[in-house]
């Protein structure tokens, strides 16, 4: 199965989160949920340097970020199969990508993120409207809720140059 982001074109490659053109990034990468039909899923293992403060736990900023690069991978999804299109269908050519960015994110840490384990991340739309998606998120570790999240993100409309300005 092709994650979200492989079908990213090369000029949005770059992001920390989900990059492929970013050799220091997380390289995250996002799925329709095969035990849900209406969410995505990231899986993520985090390294020993992203330690909280509490050793043996999972730095809080960590989480946020991937909230952050799921949920925008995730409002692309959920707006490409409202359009009916797959996430790399018509790019470069008659259409061009969908992609977006956080406008707001709320995150509720429930209880320490454990460090060496599996993390799985999960959207659900919460509603499509416009431009605007709403999500609401979960990180879990070892099958228990850790976070929640709640993000707005809104399309990214790339703006042509015009000559003279």
């Amino acid at each position: 199965m092709q994650a979200f982001q492989d079908d990213y074109p090369d000029r949005f490659s770059h992001c920390f989160g989900c990059g492929k053109s970013n050799p220091q990034g997380l390289r995250l990468k996002t799925y329709w949920d095969d035990e849900d039909a209406e969410s995505t899923l990231t899986r993520f293992t985090p390294p020993a340097f992203y330690s909280g403060g509490v050793p043996e736990n999972v730095y809080g900023g960590l989480i946020a970020a991937l909230f952050d690069c799921h949920g925008t991978a995730s409002a692309a999804a959920f707006a490409c199969r409202a359009e009916g299109r797959g996430m790399g269908e018509g790019i470069e050519t008659e259409q061009p990508a969908i992609r977006y960015v956080t406008a707001s994110l709320k995150v509720d840490f429930l209880r320490p993120t454990p460090q060496h384990q599996e993390l799985a991340i999960r959207a659900r739309l919460v509603s499509l409207e416009g431009r605007k998606v709403k999500l609401d998120m979960t990180l879990s570790a070892g099958g228990k809720v850790c976070a929640k999240g709640e993000m707005l993100a809104v399309r990214f409309v790339e703006r042509q140059e015009t000559e003279g300005g």
